[in-house]
């Protein structure tokens, strides 16, 4: 039986030029959509390992009417490039992603945090409004979200939405992904004024980037394709770990920042130095 031969996957390690209009956009807006992060072809190869992956590590089985709204919001796979193998970690771990991170936030290094697959399947309900650094045990404000579909996506399909300038308001309180989020910020954003910016339809290699403190959510998929997304989260080099204010900090101290302490520098074995400005 003649052995089979995999593919090589293309590597992302070229730069993705940005203009110094778009590094102000996102700094003054808290969000951005870059066109064409990955071509066609860098998408649909490593599409097929992502994939395999999520298939692979998904455990709900339960049909949506049974999930409360964070469970019908979307299938959640984190930390595939730990768990799902060396190709799914070479998306995560990809530089030409990772200085994108850097340079809208003007920072020197960054570092993983961790990846997540989201897949809202068909019929799965809105992403409510929420902050990402909810969830985060890290004392620095530099925290930034790459948000990629894998597949062309509508509006209708559940691409972001976000209020704009928000992430100048820091933290706002102890709120995870809930019906109460959604109620709480979307009052929050109406009283407050910010406008409401729609990423609208987006396709497969597209990508927002929103800091970790961005109010965003999501429309549910009123379509027929499942919405496959593949999100990184990278903060900026010289982070500490903060002490955890909730149980998903207390948790992800563990499985994002591989146990260390509040105090400690974060860099542990899970949070690679990814790009260096100047390297």
């Amino acid at each position: 039986m003649s052995a089979v031969i995999k593919p090589t996957l293309p590597s992302l390690d070229s730069d993705y030029s940005l203009t110094q209009e778009q590094i102000q956009q996102y700094q003054r807006d808290g969000h951005i959509l870059l066109r064409g992060v990955l071509s066609p072809e860098e998408v649909a190869a490593y599409r097929a390992v992502i994939n395999e992956g999520v298939a692979r590590l998904n455990w709900e089985t339960r049909a949506l009417d049974k999930r409360d709204t964070y469970g019908k919001a979307f299938l959640q796979i984190g930390n595939l490039s730990e768990r799902a193998g060396e190709d799914a970690a070479r998306f995560t771990l990809a530089r030409r992603f990772a200085k994108i991170a850097a340079d809208l936030m003007d920072a020197g290094g960054v570092r993983l945090y961790h990846d997540q697959a989201l897949y809202k399947e068909v019929g799965g309900g809105h992403t409510p409004w929420h902050q990402d650094h909810h969830y985060w045990p890290l004392d620095t404000d530099q925290t930034i979200t790459m948000w990629m579909p894998l597949v062309d996506a509508s509006t209708a399909m559940g691409t972001m939405r976000f209020a704009s300038g928000s992430h100048r308001e820091g933290y706002l309180g102890d709120l995870p992904i809930s019906d109460q989020s959604e109620e709480t910020f979307r009052k929050f954003v109406v009283e407050r004024g910010y406008p409401v910016v729609e990423s609208g339809e987006m396709a497969a290699g597209d990508a927002t980037f929103h800091s970790g403190w961005t109010l965003h959510g999501a429309p549910g998929n009123l379509t027929g394709p499942t919405r496959e997304v593949m999100t990184v989260i990278y903060f900026a080099d010289g982070a500490s770990v903060s002490a955890p204010v909730n149980d998903a900090q207390e948790n992800d101290r563990h499985t994002a920042l591989g146990g260390l302490a509040p105090g400690e520098l974060a860099a542990s074995a899970s949070n690679p130095l990814l790009y260096t400005r100047g390297e």
